[in-house]
C-alpha cells in the first residue's frame, strides 16, 4: 500500500498540486467507471482537508477510512455475489468552491472512481454537485444541508446523481425554530449570519421564515463578510434590539470568538447553533463563555442505539480512543448506503448503481434511520444539545 498527501500552500498551486491523491487500498488496473468480477473498484472523497474548517475534512476522512477498512476486511463490496475490494481516493478540496469542484472532476474523470463521497461543506458540496450531475457521476455529501446541493436552484427539481446521508436546512430550520419557540418559549429572536456561506445563510432564513410564522418576531438580522473577525458592530446592534435568543449558525471555527464578543458585550440572552457547530473543539476554545449554549447535531455518540453504540465503539479503537462527530458517523453512513446499493445494482457501473441508490426505501446506520421517498434526501431526526460543565449534553431529538 503507498500512501501520498499533499497539502497545498496556496490558491495559486492549488490546481497543479490537486493532481496527486491520497491512495490507500489495494493496487487497480484500469477502470472507466466499472469493473469486472472480483476487480478492485475505486471510491473517492473529497474532503475540506485544509482550508478554514480542516476538522471536518479530517472526520470524513476517518469515517471513510473506517468504513473501507470493514468493507474490504469482509472482502469488499459485494457485488451479485462477487466481492469487490475498495480502493480509496482522497482529494483535499481546501474547503473552497474551486477545490471542490476540482477534486470532483479528477476523481471522476481521471480516477474513474464508481461514486464520490463528499464534499461536506455546502460552500463546495453546491458546485461540485452540478459538476457531478453533469458528468453522470455519482456524489453522495456527508454533510451538507443546503437544499441546492440535490435540486436544480433555476427549477427546483431534484438531482438525479446527487444524494446526501444528512438532513436538510429546510427540516433543521423548522427543528431550531421549533426548539426556540417550544422548549425555550422565547417569542423574540436575533440572528447573525455569514452571506456568503451556503448552508449559514440557507439556515438564517428559513429559520427567520419559519420562526415569524410560528408568531415570533425577528428583531434584528445581520450578517457579515467571509474572513470577518469583528463582530462587535453586529452585536450592539442585536444588544440594542433586545432579542430573547440568537442565532448563530456560524461554522465550528468561528463560535469561541463570536461568544467572546458577545458575552464582553454584556449579552446573557441564550444563543443556539446550527449543526455547523458540529465539531467539538469550539467548546474548549470558547470555555466559559460555552456554558449554557444550545446547538444542532445529526447524531450524538452517547446513544445507546445499538448501531450507533457499536459504530462509535469500532471508530474510538480505530483511532485511539477519539469520539467520532457526526462528520465521521454521516461519512461512515454514506459508505454504508452505497454498499447497500451495490448489492441491489444489476451491474457494477454508475448508472446501474445510481439507479439502486434511487431505489433504497431505507436504510439504518450510525446515525438513526433514513427514509427516501424518491429523491436524494433522507427523512431522518435531529438532535438537540446544551453545553454544561464544558461538555455537550443531549436535551432532545426531533422527529421529521
Amino acid at each position: 500500500m503507498s500512501v501520498r498527501k499533499l497539502h497545498p500552500t496556496s490558491r495559486r498551486d492549488f490546481s497543479r498540486l490537486l493532481g496527486t491523491a491520497l491512495v490507500t487500498g489495494p493496487a487497480l488496473g484500469s477502470l472507466t467507471g466499472c469493473s469486472k468480477p472480483g476487480a478492485g473498484v475505486k471510491i473517492g472523497v473529497a474532503a475540506e482537508l485544509t482550508g478554514e474548517i480542516p476538522a471536518v475534512g479530517l472526520s470524513c476522512k476517518q469515517g471513510a477510512e473506517l468504513a473501507v477498512s470493514e468493507i474490504n476486511k469482509a472482502g469488499g463490496l459485494e457485488a451479485f455475489g462477487v466481492k469487490h475490494p475498495i480502493t480509496l481516493v482522497v482529494l483535499d478540496t481546501q474547503g473552497t468552491a474551486d477545490g471542490a469542484v476540482m477534486a470532483i472532476r479528477k476523481l471522476g474523470d481521471q480516477e474513474k472512481c464508481l461514486a464520490i463521497v463528499g464534499p461536506n461543506s455546502s460552500t463546495g458540496a453546491v458546485p461540485a454537485a452540478g459538476i457531478a450531475e453533469a458528468s453522470k457521476v455519482i456524489m453522495i455529501t456527508p454533510w451538507s444541508t443546503n437544499p441546492q446541493t440535490t435540486v436544480y436552484a433555476n427549477t427546483g427539481n431534484p438531482r438525479k446523481w446527487v444524494f446526501r446521508a444528512c438532513f436538510t436546512d429546510p427540516f433543521e430550520g423548522k427543528v431550531l425554530s421549533k426548539f426556540a419557540r417550544e422548549y425555550l418559549r422565547v417569542s423574540k429572536a436575533a440572528v447573525l449570519y455569514e452571506e456568503n456561506a451556503a448552508a449559514p445563510k440557507s439556515q438564517a432564513a428559513i429559520f427567520q421564515q419559519d420562526f415569524t410564522a410560528g408568531g415570533g418576531q425577528i428583531v434584528a438580522f445581520e450578517k457579515y463578510a467571509e474572513g470577518e473577525k469583528d463582530f462587535r458592530a453586529q452585536f450592539t446592534r442585536i444588544k440594542e434590539a433586545g432579542p430573547d435568543l440568537i442565532f448563530l449558525p456560524s461554522y465550528y471555527n468561528e463560535v469561541a470568538g463570536q461568544l467572546a464578543q458577545a458575552r464582553d458585550l454584556g449579552i446573557t440572552v441564550p444563543v443556539l447553533g446550527s449543526d455547523n457547530w458540529s465539531s467539538p473543539e469550539w467548546i474548549a476554545q470558547a470555555g466559559p463563555n460555552a456554558e449554557g449554549v444550545f446547538f444542532c447535531n445529526h447524531y450524538s455518540a452517547g446513544s445507546r442505539a445499538p448501531k450507533t453504540d457499536s459504530f462509535v465503539d469500532r471508530f474510538r479503537k480505530k483511532f485511539d480512543g477519539a469520539t467520532p462527530d457526526d462528520v465521521a458517523a454521516l461519512t461512515y453512513d454514506a459508505f454504508g448506503l452505497l454498499a447497500q446499493a451495490v448489492k441491489t445494482a444489476t451491474k457494477l457501473e454508475r448508472e446501474e448503481v445510481r439507479d439502486a441508490l434511487a431505489r433504497i426505501g431505507t436504510y439504518e446506520g450510525a446515525t438513526g434511520k433514513m427514509t427516501f421517498r424518491g429523491t436524494g434526501d433522507p427523512e431522518k431526526s435531529a438532535v438537540i444539545f446544551k453545553v454544561e460543565g464544558g461538555k455537550p449534553v443531549f436535551v432532545t431529538s426531533v422527529e421529521p
